[in-house]
């Protein structure tokens, strides 16, 4: 049996931690002993993890702040757990992890790069690039990130892309919860709802959705628009849109995603700069609802649709785009949910993914 370790930044809501979460309650605990590690805290992802059985540590280091102890406590969480590989996400875990591969606390190291790029430049990412050829192996979610990494100068050894993986038989159309959810929310029945699912951040870029709802408001009076994700709830002084009203619904960071999709007519991401895989968009397609991005990491890949994606930046283009699923009509926006439901279950199917990352590390492992 190897023992995969997995270090990770944090265990807040989002994309990489959703991943890592699937894949260590999924892969095949008959070959693979799965540990997780958390530079910083347990999160809101982390009870779910220790919840499967999956043994949980955390390293307490504080965000910002320069600090050796957390690297002391990895080094012997490590010694304890003695792991054949150690699996680490987003860069602060990546340096980490190469710095206890220095320190021979690993034997096989592999990074696992989740985003393409920053708002402001990342001197982490600077530095990696020039112990890029450390890791066995670094994984890439989406084709954008390993064009931009490469820009940025990496230069590994071997780049295995591994998209993110789904279970449809989790998620799913459901006209119950759909009903129910509304109520809930207060849509009224002519209601098209239009779903932000991100948290507060330059990269999301919030003011281009606020803009493009507006925009769309204007000429759609059946149009809502509703934000869910850390920092985008009532209390957030930046989220106001006065042209929208009660049509503004702001939720803040929720737990129950999967239950919320199926409320929606339109799901959509208004990011300025880097994305790489978004989860939200696969969730929300296998619960059969239609979806628009801005051309951000792998969005039209994963959309398939060059009549929903858009440039970013730009409020009119968004706000068109999603006029034209409003124009389809209910049916309409049914078939289309039906065929991204069909197209992600197919090529994003959770267990072929998982057993992507299985045949990676029995490989590595051997090697």
């Amino acid at each position: 049996m190897l023992t995969v370790a997995h270090l990770i930044t944090g265990l807040e809501t989002g994309g990489a931690e959703r991943m890592l979460a699937r894949l260590v309650t999924t892969t095949d605990p008959a070959r693979f002993r799965s540990v997780v590690i958390s530079l910083t805290g347990p999160g809101t992802i982390g009870p779910e993890i220790a919840a499967a059985g999956i043994p949980l540590h955390s390293l307490g280091a504080r965000r910002g702040l320069p600090d050796p102890r957390p690297l002391a406590r990895l080094f012997r969480v490590l010694g304890e757990c003695r792991p054949d590989i150690l699996q680490t996400w987003l860069p602060h875990a990546d340096l980490m992890g190469s710095l206890a591969r220095l320190g021979r606390r690993a034997p096989r190291l592999v990074w696992n790069i989740r985003a393409t790029e920053m708002v402001r430049a990342d001197r982490v990412r600077w530095v990696l690039a020039r112990l890029s050829r450390l890791p066995d192996a670094v994984v890439v979610n989406a084709a954008a990130g390993r064009r931009y990494h490469e820009g940025l100068g990496y230069r590994p050894r071997r780049w295995v892309h591994i998209p993110n993986g789904f279970d449809a038989a989790a998620l799913r159309p459901d006209p119950t919860m759909r009903e129910l959810q509304r109520t809930l929310l207060g849509l009224p029945d002519d209601a098209v709802a239009i779903l932000l699912p991100a948290r507060y951040h330059p990269v999301k870029d919030h003011p281009n959705f606020l803009a493009a709802a507006e925009l769309l408001a204007a000429r759609r009076p059946e149009a809502w628009f509703v934000l869910v994700g850390a920092g985008a709830g009532r209390d957030n002084p930046a989220l106001v849109a006065p042209g929208l009203g009660d049509r503004l619904l702001r939720l803040g960071e929720r737990s129950d995603l999967a239950r919320l999709y199926p409320a929606f007519d339109i799901v959509t991401l208004s990011s300025a700069v880097g994305e790489g895989f978004p989860n939200v968009l696969g969730e929300a397609m296998l619960c059969g609802i239609p979806c628009v991005a801005t051309d951000s990491g792998d969005s039209g890949l994963v959309i398939g649709d060059p009549d929903r994606i858009v440039p970013p930046r730009n409020p009119d283009a968004l706000a068109a785009a999603w006029e034209r699923v409003i124009a389809l009509g209910i049916e309409g926006r049914r078939t289309l949910g039906a065929a991204g439901r069909a197209r992600v279950a197919a090529e994003y199917d959770l267990a072929a993914i998982v057993g992507r990352y299985e045949a990676l590390y029995e490989g590595i492992a051997v090697s």
